[in-house]
């Protein structure tokens, strides 16, 4: 072994390797044409990268609290499917047919392969390109479990907010030719929200919050005063915009009293007690917005839902626009 390391150093450090980069027994073992992704350290202290990470770790423990699993660390707790089976059934409301209790490699990687074959699933119809795979995950690549769960999170409308602009320097080692070989690539785990989420074009509640939060209270005041305006005559009042429109139920009212309807109680939950049927209240109301002559909302039925206030101002901005002046 230690000639092996030795002969390992020497690869690295060859005119055609651009860098120095500590060596580890798992690389003088790598096959032919095989390779390994480390994250530079000087990256792995950047204080948005653990901030990342520690977001998508609480994020995957408060899903899983009712499984009584805790995740500490995502390379070591996510690299044989287990928990990555119990997040995806928990998130996507399904039952993956594998093996409860798998301790061989193999079961693990048909563990894996399952469960990223449903999550491929879900996301191609989004045209996101994988940044992962069952044997790097497996070989607790910690890059493609940020890819994988911060994909995860933009897809089910996490109710978290994810750093912007993260981005990591990788160090790839590369065996080629019986050598090792070093390269270094920059990885984005995320972009902006916007982005991330679909949306590109920034408006004025993203500069609203961005640079004038001192002016966001006073926003969120002339929008209670104009919703209060109108739900005050069924004897409702909103105090609390990004809590009380976020089952659906007040934007569907809301809708019927501005365009002076009665919204059969038969087309939406009147007590919704599950995310999808809050997301069809919503969407529903949109649907409402559009037959009034307003724009498609920039926002979508799930982040208003997920409590998301920018979503909501804007879908309330939209209506205050409108109906401003309707008595």
């Amino acid at each position: 072994m230690s000639d092996l390391q030795e002969e390992g150093k020497n690869a690295i450090n060859l005119p055609m390797s651009p860098a120095s980069v500590e060596i580890h027994p798992e690389d003088i073992l790598l096959e032919e044409n095989q390779e390994r992704m480390v994250i530079d350290p000087t990256s792995r202290d950047d204080p948005r990268f653990r901030e990342l990470v520690k977001v998508l770790i609480d994020w995957v423990n408060d899903v899983l609290v009712g499984e009584r699993i805790i995740v500490k660390q995502l390379e070591e707790d996510l690299y044989d499917g287990q928990v990555l089976q119990k997040l995806l059934e928990k998130l996507a409301g399904c039952k993956l047919n594998v093996a409860e209790v798998t301790q061989s490699e193999i079961a693990q990687k048909q563990k894996l392969q399952t469960a990223l074959q449903a999550v491929q699933e879900l996301l191609r119809p989004h045209g996101r390109a994988l940044q992962w795979t069952v044997d790097t995950i497996h070989g607790k690549n910690l890059v493609a479990i940020l890819h994988l769960l911060v994909a995860l999170a933009m897809h089910f409308r996490a109710p978290i907010r994810l750093p912007e602009h993260v981005s990591v320097q990788v160090v790839v080692i590369r065996k080629r030719e019986g050598l090792l070989h070093s390269s270094h690539v920059t990885e984005e785990l995320t972009t902006t929200t916007e982005m991330m989420m679909g949306r590109f074009e920034r408006d004025a509640f993203d500069t609203l919050f961005d640079h004038a939060p001192d002016k966001l209270s006073v926003v969120k005041k002339s929008l209670i005063t104009f919703v209060n305006k109108h739900l005050n005559k069924l004897n409702l009042e909103v105090t609390e915009l990004e809590t009380q429109f976020a089952d659906g139920v007040y934007l569907v009212l809301l809708m019927g009293l501005l365009e002076d309807y009665f919204v059969p109680l038969h087309n939406f939950y009147l007590t919704p007690d599950s995310f999808d049927q809050k997301v069809h209240n919503v969407s529903f109301a949109f649907e409402l917005m559009l037959d009034g002559g307003l724009k498609k909302p920039k926002a979508r039925p799930e982040d208003v839902v997920n409590l998301d206030l920018k979503s909501t101002l804007r879908v309330l901005y939209n209506l205050f626009t409108k109906y401003k002046h309707l008595e």
